[in-house]
């Protein structure tokens, strides 16, 4: 089996292979660092490659040739955000103020893929404290787009869906604050997932927003997204928002809906006020294509308002900058990262490392927050945006109360160039108009590839489901993802352009 076999194999087909003794961990390592070695130039899809990737993978096949029972996936590849702690490898959140910083600890995430026998390839590409959707924002330089190398990859984490369609890595982590996991893998033809809040633990996330990061999947499709879930989900004692539940099997769910190719019985709800004139052309095109092939599989299309959806940006850009600022606050030169040598005061210190450390979009969202968080402006913003996701959380139970699931675009346009819109953080923030809804709400939420635009890059779908039904989406979405992938002669994200020498 050649390398591009092997980088071109989905996660649950090497996974496959591994177990079988086809393959060695060491030889799909290394098929997958060889990519990474020959792509990622152009790309720029990693911050730091893992040294000891293959170290880790000879001692998975070592195990595995003792006789040694192994988790289904030991051996894998897996790429990670740089927004998850890791030992023994920088964690940088995108940021010149984490520069180098090597943590003392695992995120909880990572220390499970770990103990599943998963080889981290290392450690991916963001937008600075996962503010952007572009990655644009990131202090170490822009992703690129594989489709498209003068795209822009999504945000923040446009790294983690970079690599993964690129077929640097079979599997990805990523969070997701307001579509961070969505967005990216949108305009990226992968498929990524935003669990519920507090189905997976949060430990080891250098935090953004504590009420709406997410730690999820990225891959190429729903049934390794489901993989990777199982792995990564569950009670963590560390994490005091994590959920204490029983979770059934996702990847279980995938595979049922793969098999089934009906969506009989499902009712599924497109919201009115997602499905409007500031969707592109292209993409709304695809999407209604995608709803009429979901009717032609025995799903009830109905159709639902959520009112409150049009301030969920606006909610979403006071609540997100207030909490940062609070967040970021531990970043004062004192007890770690950067610090930059000023005569006087400590203040005068930490004035001088923050200012140097942080990048534009970080301190402006950090003074947006600081003011809405302020005496006299409490009330009249940060208080406001609250009520309003209560208000998207109740119209969201109401949509529930309809529909089994919900479907909109993942993303309003395809991806847009390198440099566009990053004079204008209004039209950025725009770009999350159809995936901050979810995160206020705290529901689960996945992007899957449902075509081509007109310029021929990818468009997503986005299923949403209710609070703690993560299950019925991998269902719902990977029986839709057959029915997709008969239509258009495969599953998308296998057709992503090569990149050789910077051709498409």
């Amino acid at each position: 089996m050649t390398s591009q076999d092997l980088t071109r194999s989905s996660g649950a087909e090497l996974a496959g292979l591994l177990a079988a003794g086809d393959v060695s961990s060491v030889e799909a390592t290394q098929a997958h660092l060889d990519r990474i070695a020959a792509v990622d130039g152009e790309l720029h899809a990693f911050l730091h490659v893992n040294a000891g990737a293959l170290d880790e993978a000879r001692a998975i096949d070592d195990r595995r040739a003792a006789g040694e029972r192994l988790h289904e996936l030991a051996g894998a590849p897996v790429a990670i955000k740089d927004v998850l702690c890791t030992i023994g490898m920088p964690s940088t959140s995108g940021s010149r103020i984490l520069e180098g910083w090597v943590p003392p600890y695992d995120a909880t995430p990572v220390a499970r893929l770990k103990a599943a026998g998963l080889v981290a390839l290392g450690k991916t590409n963001m937008d600075e404290f996962a503010m952007g959707s572009s990655t644009e924002h990131s202090a170490y330089g822009p992703t690129r787009n594989p489709w498209d190398l003068e795209r822009i990859p999504g945000g923040s984490g446009g790294g983690s869906a970079a690599a993964v369609a690129a077929f640097e890595a079979p599997f990805a982590l990523g969070s997701d604050t307001g579509g961070s996991i969505r967005q990216p893998a949108a305009v990226t033809g992968s498929v990524g997932v935003k669990p519920t809040y507090g189905g997976v633990s949060r430990y080891g996330a250098i935090a953004l927003a504590s009420s709406l990061d997410q730690v999820g999947p990225v891959s190429r499709t729903v049934l390794d997204s489901a993989l990777i879930h199982d792995v990564i989900g569950g009670h963590d004692p560390h994490d005091s928002t994590s959920l204490q539940r029983e979770w059934p099997s996702f990847a279980a769910a995938a595979r049922e809906g793969a098999a089934s190719g009906s969506l009989a019985g499902l009712k599924v709800g497109v919201i009115r006020e997602l499905d409007t004139d500031g969707i592109a052309a292209d993409v709304a095109a695809r999407f209604h294509e995608t709803v009429a092939l979901i009717e032609r599989a025995g799903g009830e299309v109905v159709e639902v308002s959520m009112p409150s959806v049009e301030y969920a940006v606006a909610a979403y850009y006071l609540i997100l900058p207030a909490e940062a600022s609070s967040n970021l606050a531990r970043f004062d030169s004192v007890r770690f990262g950067l610090r930059v040598e000023q005569g006087g005061t400590v203040e005068d210190v930490m004035a001088a490392s923050r200012e140097a450390g942080f990048g534009p979009e970080v301190k402006r969202r950090i003074i947006l927050g600081t003011y809405a968080l302020s005496a006299g402006y409490y009330d009249a913003y940060y208080g406001s945006a609250q009520q309003v996701r209560t208000l998207i959380q109740r119209d969201f139970d109401a949509a529930f109360a309809q529909a089994d699931v919900l479907v909109s675009p993942s993303a309003p346009t395809t991806a847009f160039r390198l440099g566009e819109k990053i004079d204008d953080p209004l039209a950025m923030y725009a770009n999350d108009i159809t995936t901050i809804p979810a995160n206020l709400a705290g529901i689960p939420g996945m992007s899957i590839p449902m075509g081509l635009g007109d310029d021929g890059l990818p468009v997503g779908l986005q299923l949403l489901a209710p609070h703690f039904e993560d299950v019925r989406l991998y269902r719902a979405g990977a029986t839709i993802e057959a029915l997709l992938a008969e239509q258009w002669g495969g599953i998308l994200a296998t057709k992503a352009p090569a990149l050789t020498g910077g051709a498409r």
